[in-house]
């Protein structure tokens, strides 16, 4: 591997023009490729194998152009005070609105007079037209749209208080500028760790291209594969995460080889040769981890996770091949002025008394290092409590998918949705849709009116609807009205309650009962994601644990990594659970509405943060792999790692935490609480369990920590990611000639 690595770096680095030509061409294909596209579709919310799925599919056979799945938009109307929309100027109003409705598109599947759909509240000061549409809400065309709040514009023209509700309207979340400020920290960081504005301009640089090939390709194949622009928010927040700290590490690498004194050819291929060997397998951890997510079996998480994966696919190709023709643009502007006469300084010095020109003084990893090697008990207490009680609120998670009621009090939705609460009580936010299977009863209305009293007789049920029948009279349909708010857990057991008198409907009647609509899908994704974690924890650790044992050699370090990330995302979602459910400090990360935490919350995490905590484990640790192999003690490697490392790890770390933390300021609740969970969970796995809980484990284990079976270490492939071949290779004079003189033809055939 290191080899490989070596002959690539350096025919990038000398056929610079090349392999920069290609990368832009491949940018301007994808660019060409995305604005030539048409509209992406929709993410898929079908879960397979679950009951509301199952009664989805039941309505699309036995309704055929019911639109089960369709959009929705509730118009809602208050009366100004004093007045009740059951007046007959208000009631005009309504009723022109109904008509305005039906004509503003031909998606409209349905519109529903308040007057004689029951939806005028018992005090009559509120009122709600529920509109249907043929399509679901990302294929509802833009027309349909503006219809919509043209219809809602005019209405309120007439002095009373119109909002409109519902997922007709919905739209892709907007960031906000908050996500150039991440970008813009990345900057400032990278320019303080190198002190050149050339080599901090280099990863940023390197990460857009990544990025915009990664973006760009998704737009363009998002018909084809089925693809929506949320797909694309996660691969932009993953690539320019990786590709700026993939550059970093290459970078940093390539300048510690010019100090070092050799020639920037030379130094192109070690650094992409040693420094690229850890991009590859940290990229191939974070790869496993989303691609891993297709375990869910949720068509989204899974498109989801392809295309993130993708993008880091990108952003390693990008580190190990342009990097090193960019560097060979750059030349000694790499380094700052200031940084070019240290080095001038030192090697004069050096000349003088025979000294090594590479030697330094200390830096603040080197120190840190030495005192938690004196000290390595107290570290490691000190972390794993610390951590240890940030996760004690994790132990009162709830789970569950957002609605309309986590939307911000200022938006459109959030007031419709209040509207509805005050007049109609929270559950008619989101009606739990009951579908009968009567084929197989001798009785299918007797059957039916049954299934209605029973449920109109568990605790929690605010209302039930008359039975709707399709024209066979086969298959019917109940609206259910909680007493509570659609996300709430009272919903999610009123849910279980029906389902658990199913059986007995089954017995008794002969139909068959499945609870359906927006409210139940959700509760079934969340079962879904519950009952995948274990298993997905499962695949990628124990995945990421045999690909660290054959970069390491060791089972013990794979072993305390493992360990140390799931420390560090148990304490990331109890500072989630802090913020977005207990509501501490709620306002200064614009949280307007607490609530359970979105139910993939913990699987995403898990699949995200496992692969970017290991970039940091695998090029902070490989470093004091490579000095152990090369013969220092391990207390040593461990001081040599941090000296090389530790300045690079935690620049990373601030960018990573800067890019996520831009997510925060999003107008979607879903958005913010990833931004902020991805942030956390990094800055605990970086600060605390990479820089302080490795160094005191390591400390503690000595020679053990790289101990492998003999009978183990036969068994693995060895892919040389330290280097030793490598280095063998390059101490034969003869030996090191002939792959330069041969490298452009190898790679050529390659």
């Amino acid at each position: 591997m290191a080899t490989f690595l070596y002959k690539l770096g350096r025919f990038a680095f000398r056929r610079r023009g090349f392999v920069a030509l290609i990368w832009v061409a491949l940018l301007a294909v994808a660019g060409v490729g995305a604005a030539t596209a048409s509209q992406p579709a929709n993410d898929s919310f079908s879960i397979p194998g679950t009951e509301a799925q199952k009664a989805f599919d039941l309505l699309e056979q036995r309704f055929p152009g019911g639109n089960a799945d369709g959009a929705t938009a509730r118009v809602v109307f208050r009366a100004p005070s004093g007045e009740k929309m059951t007046d007959p100027d208000n009631k005009a109003v309504v009723t022109k609105t109904v008509a305005d409705l039906k004509a503003s598109s031909p998606q409209i599947a349905s519109v529903a007079d308040p007057y004689q759909s029951h939806a005028v509240s018992k005090d009559g000061t509120t009122a709600y037209i529920l509109t249907s549409y043929k399509v679901n809400a990302m294929e509802l065309e833009d027309p349909a749209k503006d219809g919509l709040k043209d219809v809602g514009d005019k209405a309120q023209k007439s002095g009373l208080t119109v909002q409109i509700g519902g997922d007709a309207l919905q739209e892709m979340p907007e960031t906000g500028s908050t996500e150039i400020i991440g970008i813009a920290i990345s900057a400032v960081v990278l320019a303080i760790t190198f002190g050149s504005l050339v080599a901090a301009g280099l990863p940023l640089l390197t990460a857009l291209i990544g990025v915009g090939i990664g973006i760009s390709s998704i737009t363009a194949l998002a018909t084809t594969l089925g693809l929506s622009t949320t797909t694309s928010t996660l691969a932009m927040m993953i690539g320019l995460a990786v590709g700026i700290d993939y550059a970093l590490f290459i970078v940093s690498r390539y300048r510690a080889e010019l100090a070092e004194g050799r020639d920037r050819e030379e130094a192109a291929g070690r650094a992409v040769g040693t420094a690229g060997s850890a991009v590859v397998f940290a990229g191939l951890t974070v790869v496993i981890a989303l691609v891993g997510l297709a375990v869910v079996n949720i068509p989204m998480l899974t498109k989801m996770g392809f295309a993130a994966a993708g993008t880091v696919v990108i952003a390693v190709l990008i580190a190990i091949s342009l990097i090193p023709a960019v560097l060979g643009f750059a030349g000694k502007r790499v380094f700052g002025r200031r940084a070019r006469r240290r080095m001038e300084e030192r090697a004069a010095a050096a000349a003088a008394s025979g000294a090594d020109a590479s030697e330094e003084k200390p830096n603040m990893g080197t120190r840190w290092a030495r005192f938690v090697l004196r000290r390595p008990l107290m570290v490691l207490l000190v972390a794993v409590l610390g951590l240890g009680a940030a996760a004690v609120p994790a132990v009162s998670l709830e789970l569950g998918l957002p609605d309309d009621g986590s939307q911000p009090v200022s938006s459109q939705k959030r007031q419709a949705y209040d509207m509805i609460s005050e007049g109609f009580g929270p559950g008619s936010n989101g009606p739990l849709m009951v579908v009968v299977d009567a084929k197989g009863s001798d009785d299918a209305k007797g059957a039916a009116e049954q299934v209605r009293k029973t449920i109109t007789g568990l605790d929690g049920v605010a209302a039930v609807s008359p039975a709707t029948f399709n024209k066979a009279g086969d298959t019917a349909t109940l609206s259910v009205i909680s007493k509570y708010k659609p996300s709430s857990i009272d919903t999610e057991n009123l849910v279980g309650d029906i389902r658990d008198e199913a059986s007995g409907f089954k017995s008794d009647t002969g139909a068959e009962v499945l609870v359906t609509g927006q409210t139940g899908m959700n509760i079934d994704i969340s079962q879904k994601l519950n009952d995948a974690l274990v298993p997905y924890l499962v695949l990628v650790v124990g995945l990421a644990f045999l690909l660290l044992m054959v970069v390491f050699r060791s089972v013990l370090v794979p072993l305390k990594a493992a360990l140390g990330f799931l420390l560090s995302v148990v304490a990331a979602l109890g500072a989630v659970v802090a913020v977005f459910q207990w509501g501490w400090l709620a306002d200064l990360f614009g949280v307007e509405e607490t609530g359970p935490i979105m139910s993939m919350m913990p699987i995403f995490m898990i699949g995200v943060v496992f692969g970017l905590a290991m970039d940091y484990e695998v090029f902070l640790v490989t470093r004091m792999r490579e000095a152990y192999v090369h013969g220092e003690r391990p207390g040593q490697a461990v001081v040599t790692g941090f000296r090389h490392g530790a300045r690079v790890v935690t620049a990373a770390a601030v960018i990573m935490i800067s890019v996520f933390a831009g997510f925060i300021g999003s107008s979607e609740s879903m958005i913010k609480m990833i931004g902020f969970g991805l942030a956390t969970a990094v800055l605990f796995d970086a600060f605390v369990v990479r820089m302080a809980i490795v160094p005191a484990v390591l400390a503690l284990l000595g020679k053990a920590a790289w101990w492998l079976p003999r009978w183990l270490d036969r068994a693995l492939p060895n892919v040389d990611v330290e280097g030793e071949g490598l280095r063998k290779q390059l101490e034969q004079p003869a030996a090191a000639q002939q792959p330069d003189r041969d490298s452009d033809a190898e790679l050529t055939r390659v």
